[in-house]
């Protein structure tokens, strides 16, 4: 009688542990994928930007004629950031796409502030309605790059804080969740965080 009482028991225990264990796998599975469509919702938005910025630069190329340079600085970096998008869609986790992505989006942040700067010194396009209308869908794109980038960190925040907690993190590794997920930090936030400033 003993022996039985003993296995069953150890039974309850073991299908309690298991169920544990299922469920610490289904918390990080959901947090995983939260944050891998909070990365969607910052994807929709980098590419909104990477596709009006050609649209500007064509908007611009004929009142700044002599800055060519400035203009092709600008599409280069578009062109960077946009190589390095898919890498870091495909896998959010990737601390290394994460990475490349936030180099390549601050290198085109920054030669977007040049070409802001040099706009500055060109009138006509103060009173374009197209540059205007561009620039106008621009800085509404940046908002919302902005907001999505911190749902985000929000949500790459709190997988991680899950997984490193006690005891998730001594499952974790075993259950395939074996690394933290990165956080998408641009090199010049401050800026990207406020969208473009040009008076028109």
């Amino acid at each position: 009688m003993t022996a039985t009482v003993f296995i069953i028991v150890f039974l309850v225990l073991l299908v309690g542990i298991v169920l544990y264990v299922v469920g610490i796998y289904n918390k990080l599975v959901t947090l995983k994928n939260r944050f891998k469509n909070a990365f969607a919702q910052i994807e929709v938005q980098l590419k909104r930007r990477h596709d009006l910025i050609p649209n500007l630069v064509e908007t611009a190329k004929g009142a700044m004629a002599h800055e060519r340079e400035t203009l092709e600085a600008v599409i280069s970096a578009r062109n960077a950031a946009a190589s390095a998008l898919p890498a870091a869609a495909g896998d959010p986790s990737n601390a290394g796409a994460m990475q490349n992505l936030a180099g390549a989006e601050g290198a085109l942040n920054g030669a977007m502030g040049r070409l802001f700067a040099v706009m500055e010194a060109y009138p006509d396009l103060k009173t374009s309605t197209q540059m205007s209308g561009i620039m106008e869908e621009l800085t509404s794109t940046e908002n919302k790059v902005a907001f999505s980038r911190q749902a985000f960190n929000d949500s790459v925040t709190a997988y991680n804080t899950f997984r490193q907690s006690f005891p998730p993190v001594f499952f974790a590794s075993f259950l395939g969740h074996s690394t933290d997920a990165s956080l998408l930090e641009f090199a010049d936030s401050e800026q990207i965080q406020e969208a473009p400033k040009v008076s028109f």
